[in-house]
């Protein structure tokens, strides 16, 4: 007992010396990577697969575009867009975009691509706006992941029931 409690408060003080972490950090969008990997090996339908992939595209770019030093590609938009682009040119060329894939008269990969996209980046403005309401301070801890996440898995969730995936 005595030694869980000394534990507990060592734990507790060194908290304080961890430095925060950024929210889109690259442990995480290598994690959510290999999920998708994963889902889509467990037979989850292109489309909700490909929500999940252009969100952690848009999640790098916006986490990538402050570090890179060409000011064009600085803008997180324009980097989601190329990484967009260069995603959809992967499937293109691995035969994965065809006709017989699609929902709504659109192959299930690009609407999937766009629509992750579009919630990202929804997702970043409303944590943005949000921050900016309150101060210019996170709303709570945390806030940057959980807006993103939360849009993303209820655009999930709508889709999924909606037609049915």
């Amino acid at each position: 007992m005595k030694l869980s409690l000394f534990f507990l408060i060592l734990i507790s003080k060194l908290s304080f010396l961890v430095s925060p972490v950024s929210a889109q950090c690259p442990v995480c969008i290598i994690t959510v990577g290999g999920g998708m990997l994963i889902a889509k090996k467990l037979g989850i339908d292109d489309f909700l697969v490909s929500i999940w992939i252009s969100a952690l595209n848009t999640a790098i770019a916006f986490w990538l575009a402050p570090k890179i030093k060409i000011k064009f590609f600085k803008n997180g938009h324009i980097l989601a867009l190329l990484l967009l682009a260069t995603t959809l040119s992967y499937f293109y060329f691995t035969d994965q975009i065809g006709p017989s894939n699609q929902i709504l008269g659109f192959n299930k990969i690009v609407f999937g691509q766009i629509i992750g996209l579009i919630t990202m980046a929804i997702a970043n403005h409303g944590y943005l706006f949000v921050k900016k309401k309150n101060n210019n301070r996170a709303p709570f801890p945390y806030a940057k992941v959980v807006f993103p996440l939360a849009l993303v898995t209820l655009i999930t969730i709508f889709f999924k029931l909606i037609f049915k995936l």
